[in-house]
Formats: C-alpha cells, structure tokens, sequence
C-alpha cells in the first residue's frame, strides 16, 4: 500500500476593517503548487470563532459588498445579544459562513469554477488571523 501525500501551511491574513473578505485564492493555489501533489483535495480551514470562508465570485468586487451588507443586515453588530466580549454579531456570521472549504485539485491545480475565488471573512477585524491548508493526495 502506498501512503498518501500530505501537505499542511499555515498562513497569516490581516483583515483591514470590522467585517472584511479577503481574496486568499492565489496563496492557497500557492500551497497546492509547493505540494507537488496532481490529483487530490485540498482543504481551507479558519481557527477562529469569529472569522470563516466561503467560495464565490471572484470577478466582480460587488459581490462581496453585497455578501458583506447582507450578513450585517441579517446579523447587526447590536442587536441586544447576550455574549459578554460584545462579538456575538461575530461569532453567528462566522457560524452561517463556516470553517472550512474543500476543493479538488486536478492537474496540480485547485479545480475552483471560472468566476470562483476562495475567500477569508473576518467579522471582528481589523486584526491579524490565520488559516491552514492542507493539500491530500
């Protein structure tokens, strides 16, 4: 039996304002690249309660401002929560748009749509984060 490839980074993203979306698709296409690995999965996770990320256009910088504007509708900053730091607004965002995306890679590639990007949401920035790639054979 042949064992599997496996390849794991760590990288640091500092978000600008409050709730922000940042484009990290070329860094981790970056770590599928270093992995060496052709064919496999690879696997974006964010180890923070009040941060996540998500897939969506990558074309059209609007989309997210209307992803963004949509959540602090849905989910105001203050809105009587009872969570004692003041983030709660925070921490439900970050519950509705998840922890981790998973992407094929084919031919060394992440196998992302024409108009996808992979993006980190922080919703309690500015501040520096961190997400993990893990790039499987």
């Amino acid at each position: 039996m042949m064992a599997s490839a496996v390849k794991t980074d760590v990288l640091a993203v500092r978000s600008g304002k409050r709730a922000d979306a940042i484009n990290i698709t070329d860094r981790v296409q970056q770590v599928v690249r270093e992995s060496g690995i052709e064919t496999g999965l690879c696997q974006v996770y964010v180890p923070h309660t009040t941060a996540g990320v998500f897939i969506n256009e990558n074309a059209d910088p609007d989309a997210l401002s209307d992803i963004l504007q949509r959540l602090e509708a849905l989910v105001p900053w203050e809105n009587g929560y009872r969570h004692a730091e003041g983030n709660a607004a925070a921490h439900i965002k970050a519950t509705l748009v998840g922890s981790s995306q998973s992407v094929p890679v084919r031919q060394g590639r992440l196998a992302l749509g024409r108009w996808q990007g992979i993006f980190f949401a922080d919703f309690d920035g500015p501040r520096e984060r961190h997400f993990q790639v893990t790039v499987l054979a």
